[in-house]
């Protein structure tokens, strides 16, 4: 017999407390994502060094996944009263059929070519271009594999700029996918920072599997040492509130390359780093778009 998949959109405020009620009325899993992902709505949860966590998205849809012989009706209305609603939310439910799960996964991520010469190749596939320069990646806990516009958009800037020895910050590594590509791409002193000790983990973990010798740190821990290239791809608005760290962690004559930002929200990023960079014209991938500025 099938799973059932449930969907439930939920306010911050009740999001956590409604999951939890799930799991503990015999739900087998339940998650937490952002419902305005990919829109200009979309924040992150964890707070930079410059902010406090900022807390749940504002609107969260929770997933959990439900054996065959649960009536999910039954399950919602029993979570609701748990979780202190008034009255039951709007709720949709799928079936999913049981399968071969690891298989499923992997055959959704195929190598991707980034340039004639960058591949990032899953560790289950062969690289197309064995001369190549493949970055092996596999998708896990943290961003980055190179499947999204922005990391492709960071990928082929580093790789048509990447002359040999320039040190290379990696700012919001998560996977640690643009340390690793800098490294392999002739970059000297390498290293990376991100707020998540588990993509830092993930980090130094791909780094060694890729061969390339990069260091990856929370921003406690992170050298204040700046770089020649620094590189962030994570949203507009900590972007907007890292701008003078950034700043000072780009060498004077070096670039800043930033990603992460939609079409719509290039102009206000730029304003807020103009008093210390030069921009060249973005680029633009699917709605979204990377920034270049040369440090004054």
């Amino acid at each position: 017999m099938p799973w059932q998949s449930l969907r439930i959109t939920l306010d911050a405020s009740r999001a956590e407390a409604f999951s939890e009620a799930l799991m503990a009325l015999g739900a087998i899993s339940a998650s937490l994502e952002d419902a305005d992902a990919g829109s200009i709505d979309e924040t992150p949860i964890f707070g930079e060094p410059t902010e406090p966590d900022a807390g749940l998205w504002q609107h969260c849809i929770v997933t959990a996944l439900l054996a065959p012989d649960q009536r999910p009706v039954d399950l919602l209305a029993q979570a609701a009263l748990a979780a202190g609603l008034a009255e039951m939310p709007a709720w949709t439910v799928e079936t999913v059929d049981d399968q071969d799960w690891v298989r499923l996964t992997q055959s959704q991520f195929d190598p991707i070519p980034i340039s004639p010469r960058l591949w990032i190749v899953p560790t289950w596939h062969e690289a197309p271009d064995s001369a190549a320069l493949n970055i092996r990646l596999d998708p896990g806990l943290a961003f980055g594999t190179g499947s999204h516009p922005t990391t492709r958009l960071c990928l082929r800037w580093l790789d048509e700029n990447i002359k040999g020895g320039e040190s290379v910050l990696d700012y919001g590594c998560g996977s640690g996918i643009l340390a690793i590509a800098a490294a392999k791409l002739g970059a000297g002193e390498v290293w990376g920072v991100d707020i998540d000790p588990q993509a830092i983990q993930a980090a130094a973990y791909n780094a060694d599997m890729n061969g390339v010798n990069a260091r990856f740190y929370t921003p406690d821990q992170a050298p204040a040492t700046a770089a020649q290239i620094v590189v962030a791809n994570i949203l507009t608005n900590p972007l907007k509130a890292l701008a003078p760290l950034l700043a000072g962690l780009t060498l004077p004559g070096g670039r800043l390359v930033m990603s992460g930002i939609l079409e719509q929200q290039a102009h206000a990023v730029m304003q807020v780093y103009c008093k210390w960079f030069e921009f060249e014209a973005p680029a633009v991938e699917e709605g979204w778009v990377r920034l270049c500025g040369v440090k004054r």
